[in-house]
C-alpha cells in the first residue's frame, strides 16, 4: 500500500523540512507547516482539521506552561473512522523544531537536500521524518480503500520542544484519546518502551562593580568561582551514574545524566570591551528515570546546591540564583515489556523488518508521560534512523522513514483490525 506513495512521501518530507516551524518560547511558528501537511491530506481525501490551542490558557492543568503563548498556534489531526468493532490507535508527533543554531551548516538548514539516502535539514530527524511516516499510514489506508475496525488518529502537535508539551496536552484535553499510542520520535528503528524525565535550570551569579575596573582594588569576578560550581555538578554527575537503573535502563552507562548545556561568563565578540565579567551562569540539565520521585530528587540536588554555596567563600557572599527554564519538570514513563501493546508493536516490527527489533528505552524525555500517566494511553516510541538532532547538518535516512511507515501500517492493521 505504501510503495505507490513513495515519491509523494519524499516530496512531503522535503516540503516540511523546507518550511520553518521553529518554536522559541513563548511563541512558535508551526502553523504554516501544519497547512502544508493539511493540504497533502486533503489532496488524498483524508479527513483532517487544524484547531487553535488558545483554549489551553483557560485550563488549570499543571502542565499548561504559564510562559507560553498558545493563541494562533494550531494542532492538526487526521481521522480514519473505524467500523466500531476494534481498538483505536493514536500516531502522535510534533511539528515544531528547535532553531538552526549558530554553527555552520553545509547547506541551508531549510534545504531538504537529498544526498544518497540522507535528507538534510532542521527537523528532518527530530521529528518530521517520523511524522511523515505516521501520516503516510493514514494516506495509504485511505488510498487503498481499507477500513479499520478501530479508529486511527494521526496528529501533529506543537510546543514539544523546550519542555513544552502544550500541543499534546491540548489534544488530550480536547478529547482525542485512543487505546494505544506510538510517538515516531527518532529511535533508529528500535522500540522505546520507556522515556526519561527532564528538568533544566539556569544557575546565575552576579558580582563586581563596573565602576571599579580600572582601580587599585581587587576586581571581583564570578568567572573563576564558577569553576568550583562545575566541580559540584561533576560530583552529582558521578552520583547519578550510580543509581539503581531498574529494568528499562539496565545497561545504560549514564542512566540519568547531569549535563552542562551552556556556560557563560563573557562573550568573545569584539564588540564587547575587554573587561572582567560581572555575571556568570551555567545551564544545567537533569534527567530522571521513570520510577523516580522527580521532585524529591530535585529537592535533594537543590539542598546540596544551597549547602555548597554556604560553604564556598565566594558564593556565600554572592548567592547564585536557581532559575528553572520550565516547571513542573518533565516526567519519565515506562510500559512493561510484556504489555499487550509492547508485544503487538514488537511482532509487527519483527515481521516488517525481518529481524527482532531492539526493545529498550529513550535517551531523552518527550511527551509520552503526558499520554500515559495523565490520560491512560499506553505509549511506545518508534521512529527512523538519522543523526544531528538539535545540531548542524541534521539528517534522516529516507529508507528508514519508509520502514517506519511499513511497521506502523502493519501495527495499525493488527491492533485496530481491518474489515475484509
Amino acid at each position: 500500500m505504501l510503495q505507490p506513495l513513495e515519491s509523494r512521501i519524499v516530496c512531503l518530507l522535503q516540503d516540511l523540512v523546507r518550511t520553518n516551524s521553529v518554536a522559541i518560547p513563548p511563541n512558535g511558528s508551526e502553523t504554516i507547516a501544519q497547512k502544508v501537511l493539511l493540504s497533502f491530506l486533503q489532496t488524498h481525501n483524508v479527513d483532517a482539521e487544524m484547531y487553535d490551542l488558545e483554549f489551553l490558557t483557560r485550563s488549570n492543568h499543571r502542565y499548561v506552561r504559564a510562559d507560553r503563548n498558545y493563541t494562533g498556534r494550531h494542532n492538526l489531526i487526521a481521522r480514519l473512522s473505524g467500523s466500531g468493532r476494534g481498538r483505536s490507535l493514536m500516531l502522535s508527533g510534533h511539528i515544531d523544531t528547535v532553531p538552526p543554531g549558530r554553527d555552520a551548516w553545509i547547506d541551508s538548514p531549510w534545504s531538504g537536500v537529498m544526498v544518497e539516502d540522507r535528507l538534510y535539514g532542521r527537523g528532518s530527524y527530530d521529528m518530521k521524518g517520523g511524522l511523515v511516516a505516521a501520516f503516510a499510514v493514514a494516506v495509504a489506508l485511505k488510498t487503498a480503500g481499507v477500513r479499520l475496525n478501530g479508529d486511527l488518529f494521526c496528529e501533529s502537535v506543537v510546543d514539544e520542544e523546550w519542555g513544552g508539551g502544550g500541543g499534546t496536552l491540548g489534544a488530550r484535553l480536547r478529547g482525542d484519546i485512543a487505546d494505544a499510542c506510538v510517538i515516531p520520535e527518532p529511535t533508529d528503528l528500535a522500540i522505546f518502551r520507556a522515556s526519561r524525565g527532564g528538568y533544566i535550570v539556569d544557575i546565575e551569579v552576579r558580582a563586581g562593580d563596573p565602576q571599579s575596573y580600572f582601580s587599585k582594588d581587587e576586581v571581583t569576578s564570578p568567572a573563576i568561582p564558577i569553576g568550583r560550581l562545575l566541580g559540584w555538578i561533576e560530583e552529582w554527575s558521578r552520583k547519578r551514574r550510580a543509581i539503581d537503573t531498574g529494568e528499562a535502563y539496565r545497561g545504560f552507562s549514564d542512566p540519568a545524566p547531569v549535563q552542562v548545556l551552556a556556560l557563560e561568563a563573557k562573550s568573545f565578540d569584539l564588540e564587547v570591551p575587554l573587561s572582567v565579567p560581572l555575571m556568570a551562569r551555567v545551564r544545567l540539565y537533569l534527567q530522571f528515570l521513570p520510577r523516580e520521585d522527580v521532585q524529591a530528587v530535585i529537592d535533594e540536588i537543590k539542598e546540596s546546591f544551597n549547602s555548597f554555596c554556604k560553604g564556598d567563600p565566594f558564593f556565600a557572599i554572592h548567592q547564585p540564583e536557581w532559575k528553572p527554564l520550565f516547571d513542573p519538570p518533565l516526567l519519565g514513563h515506562e510500559l512493561a515489556i510484556d504489555h499487550e501493546w509492547t508485544q503487538a508493536l514488537s511482532r509487527c516490527a519483527a515481521a516488517e523488518l525481518e529481524t527482532s527489533p531492539l526493545i529498550t528505552a529513550a535517551e531523552y524525555p518527550c511527551d509520552a508521560f503526558l499520554n500515559q500517566l495523565y490520560f491512560g494511553m499506553p505509549t511506545l516510541i518508534f521512529g527512523p534512523r538519522g543523526a544531528g538532532a538539535h545540531n548542524a547538518d541534521e539528517y534522516v535516512e529516507v529508507s528508514s522513514v519508509f520502514r517506519t511507515a511499513e511497521v506502523l501500517l502493519a501495527t495499525a492493521l493488527e491492533w485496530c483490525g481491518a474489515t475484509t
